[in-house]
């Protein structure tokens, strides 16, 4: 009988081609949208589970509580960590101290490769489980010993044997190859690392600190078997408060499960919402587009139920049940739903590409994990069951006798059902519209905010040659002598990243209240090559002697301090008196959605990068290979690195516009696979009304009015669905925008444009259907009557 069952729905499906093909086509991009959405919530909820303990695995952070409120951080003390690995061995199996991931060279031979790299201590590679090629995961114990990774160790030797090869790290000091690990895959926090620096060598300046105060670095562990995240959270929390005088520190156990989906970002007591929003909105829109697909089936089904009427009553006639027909009904969807699936996973195997680099992913179908098949076989059985179970009962609900009467009419109410489904799928899709706007708009916004500073022609060059060091009035002579830069400073930071350091008084602090300044140090001409705009007092110059005790403040800090005018006030910073000589505008280092800092600038202490301006006219390849010559000149073995300001400043919008780019392709085919169900269910309509039409034709209606006459009634639908989508999308994106302290407002044009576009795309798919059956000849329709 299933043999029978699916017989019958293969000869419906190639009877009626047109509506067969809008019913698989419309699934194929729905099973595709969900497969897609499927792999990349996959890819994000299995962050870092590569690592073999990672449900043990942890990272410390501080949370510190200030008079002005508390927030987090992941830098730490190092002390903090020798004190976890000293005093709590009964919790943590593994501690390890490391830096922040930064850009290391090795030399080998005439070889220079750059790659990130951290200092971490000898547990580290065990904690993470890293799987070691060649050498021991315990070769860190050694202060001159690095490891590195495969593509790393192919890069710099090709196929010769790396164990105890010398490299010289950063034309600086050498060290040994110890080992060589396994790449890590995308979706790990350490991905990029390429490089492990044993944390005992004494070019590692971390390992000496010895201040409380101080937060240089992270801090990772590995829990005892039988000890769980809440036990060594309560076990270590006050473990910094006692150090601590100027604030109230605590330290947290946070799972590294949880670090990519949740940010461990917590203010005022609350943890921030991280990535896992995204992975809830995605899982969402997934759904529902799944579901717009399936209405598609629904809407077509139904519509065409009088097609079917008949045979429905003849085999009711002679035994069928209405279980036999509901059987009947729904192994057709299940075949729809096969065929479409089958479809939707080369629809994915084409699109994955795209979508990888459109998700900034290396994701790819399993092809060979049951699991995988399991999962979407099973999702396959239950579409073709959700799309097929109200056209199933529908249809099999029919009376025989009123069927083969011929008095089996569609009554108003009969298209009720349809018409909701078709305001659903466009309310969805409208939503999809306004929501893919004000994501762009938000961007567009920040972009537009002030930087305080002109980031045109701007680059940077990092100072990690020794070569370098000491030997700024050579190189700004050099470089100004190439006719196409038009100034140069140093400074301790780019102007996309600048430090912290709380360590300021000044006259009437309030004591209780304790506040962290970003600190630069900076030449004299950083202000004028940079662009900041002086709002009061001076900039800092070489015809003062004393300004190498002056400092300029940004307006938050100027604020902060408090005074009606500034300008000669004695602060004191890093031990020693400073004088305001002037105040900047804010300049956009950090976030910029989020407050100004408060920042101050002084003209003295370490240097890690030169600030270059071209000149407006000059060609920027020529100006480059210019520029290069110069610090060859100074640096031959070191590798000339360079960044231009504004593409730096563009990656802080990276990941919305990330989700941008995503929401706009779900909303293009969510848009596609209404207008399909839309065409499909125009299509009947006009059908349906042939001779309606040849009537009023004969009668002397125009193209026109009959056009009117088969659009409005979806005009009206998709009118509706703009009427419920406006509040809705109006709520949600208020709520998701309130993550911003720098936003955008949601105007009104956005709906109407939404709205109008919604109509536009509308006419477009109907009217080739409503026009086509308004221009046929009425003796052909009318021949039978």
């Amino acid at each position: 009988m299933i043999r029978n069952y699916f017989k019958i729905a293969w000869r419906n499906l190639r009877n009626n081609k047109v509506y067969s093909f809008i019913n698989i086509a419309g699934l194929a991009t729905g099973m595709a949208v969900a497969l897609l959405i499927g792999l990349w919530i996959w890819d994000e909820v299995s962050f870092d589970s590569y690592y073999p303990n990672h449900k043990k695995l942890a990272q410390v952070l501080t949370y510190q509580t200030m008079k002005d409120g508390s927030g987090s951080s992941k830098s730490i003390s190092m002390p903090l960590g020798v004190a976890l690995k000293n005093e709590y061995s009964d919790i943590f199996k593994r501690v390890s101290l490391a830096s922040w991931n930064d850009e290391q060279l090795l030399l080998y031979g005439d070889k220079k490769i750059p790659g990130n790299g951290m200092w971490v201590q000898e547990d580290f590679p065990a904690m993470f489980g890293l799987k070691m090629l060649k050498g021991n995961e315990g070769a860190l114990k050694d202060p001159s010993a690095v490891l590195i990774d495969e593509s790393m160790a192919k890069a710099i030797f090709n196929d010769e044997d790396p164990i105890n090869k010398v490299v010289k790290v950063g034309d600086k000091f050498n060290m040994k190859i110890a080992g060589v690990y396994k790449d890590l895959p995308r979706n790990t926090n350490f991905y990029d690392t390429k490089v492990l620096l044993a944390w005992g060598n004494k070019e590692n300046w971390r390992n000496t600190q010895t201040e409380w105060e101080n937060h240089c670095g992270q801090l990772f562990v590995e829990l005892n078997d039988g000890v769980t995240m809440r036990t060594a959270d309560a076990k270590i929390r006050n473990v910094p408060t006692s150090k601590i005088e100027e604030w109230k520190e605590e330290a947290i156990v946070y799972p590294m499960d949880r670090l990519h989906l949740y940010g461990g970002e917590f203010e005022n007591g609350k943890e921030r919402e991280g990535r896992i929003q995204f992975v809830w909105l995605f899982g969402i829109i997934g759904a529902f587009v799944l579901l717009l697909a399936c209405i598609n089936f629904m809407n077509l089904s139904t519509a065409r139920s009088e097609k079917r009427a008949k045979e429905v009553g003849i085999r009711k006639t002679i035994g069928s049940v209405k279980s036999q027909l509901i059987g009947q009904f729904l192994c057709e969807s299940i075949l729809v739903a096969v065929l479409a699936f089958i479809l939707s996973l080369a629809l994915v195997e084409l699109s994955l590409e795209f979508f990888n680099q459109l998700s900034d992913k290396e994701m790819s179908i399993p092809f060979s994990n049951i699991i995988f098949w399991l999962l979407t076989l099973g999702f396959t059985f239950f579409t073709g069951l959700i799309a097929g179970s109200y056209p199933a009962f529908y249809l099999s609900s029919f009376e025989p006798i009123k069927v083969l009467k011929g008095t089996l009419r569609a009554g108003p109410l009969a298209s009720l059902p349809r018409k909701v489904l078709v305001v659903l799928q466009f309310t969805v899709s409208v939503t999809l519209i306004i929501g893919t706007i004000i994501v762009y708009r938000q961007i567009q916004y920040a972009k537009n905010r002030p930087v305080g500073y002109n980031r045109d022609g701007l680059i940077t060059v990092g100072m990690g040659s020794p070569d370098l060091w000491g030997k700024f009035e050579p190189i700004r002579n050099d470089l100004l002598a190439t006719g196409v830069v038009a100034n140069m400073a140093e400074s301790s930071y780019p102007t996309t990243n600048f430090g912290q350091n709380n360590g300021m008084q000044w006259r009437g602090q309030d004591p209780s209240r304790v506040i962290f300044f970003r600190d630069v140090n900076v030449t004299h001409d950083f202000g004028k090559t940079v662009g900041w705009q002086i709002l009061r007092g001076r900039d800092f110059s070489k015809d003062f002697a004393t300004d190498s005790s002056a400092m300029i403040l940004n307006e938050a800090t100027a604020k902060i301090l408090g005074f009606k005018n500034p300008l000669g006030e004695i602060v004191k910073f890093r031990g020693k008196p400073f004088t305001v000589i002037g105040v900047v505008k804010d300049m956009v280092t950090e976030s910029p959605y989020e407050p100004i800092d408060p920042a101050i600038f002084v003209c003295e202490g370490w240097m890690s990068v030169i600030n270059i301006k071209l000149k407006p006219n000059a060609p920027v390849h020529d100006a480059l290979a210019k520029i290069e010559n110069v610090f060859k000149k100074f640096s031959p073995n070191y590798p000339f690195s360079y960044h231009f300001t504004d593409t730096v400043y563009d990656t802080k919008f990276s990941a919305e516009m990330r989700i941008g780019n995503l929401a706009t392709f779900f909303a293009i085919l969510a848009i596609f696979i209404s207008c399909l169900g839309l065409f499909g269910l125009a299509s009947f309509v006009a059908e349906q009304r042939t001779k309606e039409i040849g009537v009023r034709k004969v009668l002397g209606a125009s193209v026109f009015n009959l056009w009117k006459l088969l659009s409005k009634e979806f005009i009206a639908l998709v009118l509706i669905s703009c009427l419920i989508a406006v509040p809705l999308s109006s709520f949600f994106l208020n709520k998701w925008l309130m993550n911003y302290n720098y936003r955008t407002d949601i105007s009104w044009w956005i709906f109407v444009i939404s709205g109008f576009g919604a109509m536009i795309i509308t006419l477009l798919t109907v009217s080739y259907q409503a026009i086509k059956a308004a221009l046929m000849n009425p003796v052909k329709s009318l021949r039978s009557e």
